[in-house]
């Protein structure tokens, strides 16, 4: 493609419908520019993130949509990595006050958060602490509400990768009625300095139904995102979108202040993106990208509280330009906010490059006159970065550059303290006049040069960088510029800093080693592992466990076949082990795993699993069936595989189910003998796991679930269809599949059984009393009557 010296091109890529394109192509024809293509392009508009290539061709009059490194903010599990860590930068920063100091008081705008599968067991811990919470799982990047749901149990988080798991925030505010979030557009415009814009207008999303704090499964009631709420049919507004300026007149009619919600919100806007930007700079400078070519517009979601609260629950990369809402419903006004936040955006951002600043110029009264030109050009946007009162942002940076000082300093027409830095987690080694810097969190070791390790010292003995800065030119014998020195002073300390070896203090404190590390209020601590007498079946194992979220579990499920392990039979019993395994919990039977990858829901069903098979004895083999005893001497084992139908069965029986029964010969004849395991991980081992409950009559059902059946719907089953369900629930005392004798008495077993299936419809609440109707009726007359 020819490329002129006065013809501009732009570059629309990536997965996106052409809505997403479509603002960004407006504004740019109308000014005469002419679509490119990937190798010739004056402006990229890319939906998603660029080749790195992309992004080392960029410079003042080239600009693309995204900078590097974006990742910290826009992908779920790393944002809330970002925040934490600058929590607790600067809680060790403050030293002793802890919670209570008015920086951290600032940062409770997240909630507790827990990245899969390496948070497992610390979310496991911190729901035995808090057994009411609810949670939310989300895919770490994912947009337009893909699989996000709510989780009643902690115990459901899955222990594979990409999964994030929040605490519920179960207490939001409703307009009219309906849980809402907000989203809200920000600007960086400048990664060095740091020049961050939100935009006046934005939206109220709202969930589809009215909020029901009892109805956690159903997502147009939890769930406030367009894409989601789009496939309701049961309402005539799916989407619905308010705008800003209507919401916060809704607020002060009733009798809110919008003003002091929208500061709490500027502010978790500016402190999310400074929890980045080291990241953001980093990243940038590693593919060799000129930042100032770059700029990025994130759509940031808040929801607010019932006490008016402001929390961030996500930052979205490439925000959704579509117009979502129908016409009525907010469309018109949504369509023509997003037109004119790209408009201001390309604006502000100097698209054309008629305004680029000399390169190299980072001197008070440059960096000023970029500032202001850039705010002059802003449209809708403010600017919350560099504020007008610096101090209340420097202290959040891990350290802030010396463009962010300078810059601040100009606009703010005052002098600024200068940062001073305390050790943080990094061990000193020294060897003659060599010193050695050691990172336990990154196990990296840092071998700074003389001049570096002078740095260091002057430092950690409580001098600021621009007071090291003089010391060091004072002192110097070789022709450096006073300038250039600051500048290497700063970009030292500001990469020990964005490393973690030193952070910002308000006064000398002493080495983080010696406070120890800082205790999490969300969970409780570690406990030493329990190991516990199992016993089942007439027989006994130590089952060492690994945590206490696990061992309440057991304890619930199994009561009374557990109890405490005497010390004289320690090292008697066979050991079973439960163990905390990186990604969810491990199963042990001596040494042999049994299963793994356990989430916490799972581990009392592999535990049931492991002893029904045990409970299997030479000639006498074991059903993995549900028993259910609906009176006296009868008992029902049901045959059930699907999900669907085990969940049914679940809600429609619940306590009087109970796992695994064993076929016992006697006098030659099988005699079936519950074994009384729990039948799901909420469960509870009945009797003590091996009684006879005095059952003389049994039934065999074996459960379908139907895709055709509108109704719960009961058939005669014949003997082979039935040995043909039990082959893959049977377990021998020997191990490998029955031989042909033990299939030969099971088909005999089975002769004098009533066999039945039953034929289970999604949501059919009729399951109870199908099975009631068929316990009542003689087993003779059960075929004449279906």
């Amino acid at each position: 493609m020819p490329q002129d010296s006065t013809t501009r091109y732009f570059w629309l890529s990536g997965q996106r419908a052409a809505a997403q394109d479509r603002f960004f192509r407006e504004a740019l024809e109308a000014q005469g520019w002419v679509e490119g293509d990937e190798a010739h392009w004056d402006a990229a508009w890319v939906t998603g993130m660029p080749a790195p290539g992309q992004f080392r061709r960029v410079s003042p009059r080239r600009k693309l949509n995204h900078f590097p490194g974006n990742a910290a903010l826009t992908i779920k599990s790393r944002l809330h990595e970002s925040l934490s860590r600058m929590k607790a930068r600067v809680g060790e920063g403050v030293g002793e006050e802890g919670e209570g100091h008015p920086l951290l008081s600032r940062l409770t705008f997240f909630p507790p958060a827990w990245v899969m599968p390496h948070d497992y067991h610390a979310l496991q811990r911190a729901a035995l602490a808090a057994p009411e919470r609810r949670w939310i799982l989300k895919p770490t990047n994912a947009s337009k509400g893909k699989g996000i749901r709510v989780l009643r149990d902690a115990a459901e988080a899955p222990v594979s990768p990409n999964w994030l798991v929040q605490a519920y925030l179960d207490r939001p505010h409703t307009l009219r009625g309906h849980k809402y979030v907000l989203r809200l557009y920000v600007l960086i415009s400048s990664l060095t300095p740091l020049r961050l814009y939100l935009y006046h207008q934005g939206f109220t999303k709202l969930a589809s139904e009215p909020w029901d704090p009892d109805d956690a499964d159903n997502p147009y009631s939890q769930l406030t995102n367009p894409d989601i709420n789009a496939l309701n049919t049961r309402v005539e507004v799916p989407v619905e979108f308010i705008d800003l300026e209507r919401y916060r007149a809704w607020l002060r009619d009733q009798g809110h202040d919008d003003d002091a919600l929208f500061a709490r919100i500027e502010d978790l806007v500016a402190l999310t993106v400074i929890s980045g930007v080291d990241a953001l700079r980093a990243r940038t400078a590693e593919v060799g990208a000129d930042p100032r070519g770059g700029y990025e517009l994130l759509g940031i979601d808040c929801m607010i509280d019932d006490d008016l609260k402001p929390w961030i629950l996500e930052c979205n990369l490439s925000p959704s330009l579509d117009t979502c809402a129908a016409p009525e419903d907010g469309g018109i006004v949504e369509e023509r906010i997003k037109g004119e936040l790209v408009r201001d955006m390309l604006r502000l951002v100097d698209i054309t490059g008629e305004s680029a600043p000399e390169p190299g110029d980072d001197s008070p009264t440059a960096l000023l006159a970029e500032a202001r030109a850039e705010e002059s050009r802003a449209g809708g946007f403010k600017r919350l970065l560099p504020s007008v009162s610096p101090e209340r942002y420097l202290p959040f940076f891990s350290l802030p550059s010396l463009a962010d000082m300078t810059l601040a300093e100009a606009l703010a027409g005052y002098a600024l303290p200068r940062p001073r830095l305390a050790r943080r987690r990094v061990t000193e080694l020294h060897e003659a006049d060599s010193l050695a810097l050691y990172a336990a969190d990154t196990g990296r070791l840092y071998r700074p040069n003389d001049a570096a390790a002078l740095i260091w010292l002057l430092a950690t003995e409580g001098l600021d960088p621009d007071a090291i800065a003089e010391a060091l030119w004072a002192a110097s014998t070789e022709p450096l510029a006073p300038g250039v020195l600051r500048r290497q002073v700063w970009e030292t300390l500001g990469e020990w800093c964005r490393d973690g070896l030193l952070c910002q203090t308000e006064a000398a404190v002493q080495d983080a080693s010696d406070r120890g590390e800082p205790v999490r209020a969300d969970v409780i601590a570690d406990a030493e592992p329990a190991t516990w007498k199992l016993r089942h079946a007439g027989r006994a194992w130590a089952l060492r466990v690994a945590d206490a979220a696990a061992e309440k579990r057991l304890v619930e499920a199994f009561d009374s076949g557990l109890e405490p392990l005497l010390p004289e039979e320690a090292g008697q019993l066979p050991p079973l082990s439960l163990l905390a395994a990186p990604a969810g919990y491990t199963l042990a039977e001596g040494r042999r795993v049994v299963a793994s990858r356990l989430t916490l829901a799972e581990v009392v069903p592999a535990l049931s699993t492991l002893l029904l098979r045990l409970a299997a004895r030479s000639g006498e083999p074991v059903l993995d069936v549900v028993c259910w005893q609906p009176g006296p001497g009868d008992m029902m084992l049901l045959a059930v595989d699907d999900q669907a139908c085990r969940e049914t069965l679940a809600s429609s029986l619940g306590e009087g189910l109970s796992r695994g029964a064993r076929l016992a010969l006697q006098d030659g004849i099988m005699h079936v003998e519950p074994l009384g395991l729990p039948f799901t991980g909420h469960g509870h081992m009945a009797d003590g796991g091996s009684t006879e409950r005095g059952a003389t009559s049994f039934r065999l059902v074996t459960l379908e679930a139907r895709q055709d059946a509108v109704s719960v719907g009961l058939s005669p089953q014949t003997r082979l269809d039935a040995l043909a369900a039990l082959l893959p629930r049977c377990h021998t005392g020997e191990g490998g599949v029955p031989s042909a004798d033990l299939m030969t008495r099971l088909d005999a077993w089975l002769e004098g059984i009533p066999r039945h299936t039953l034929h289970l419809a999604a949501d059919d609440p009729g399951l109870f009393a199908e099975l009631a109707r068929l316990n009542a009726t003689p087993a003779g007359e059960v075929a004449a009557e279906v």
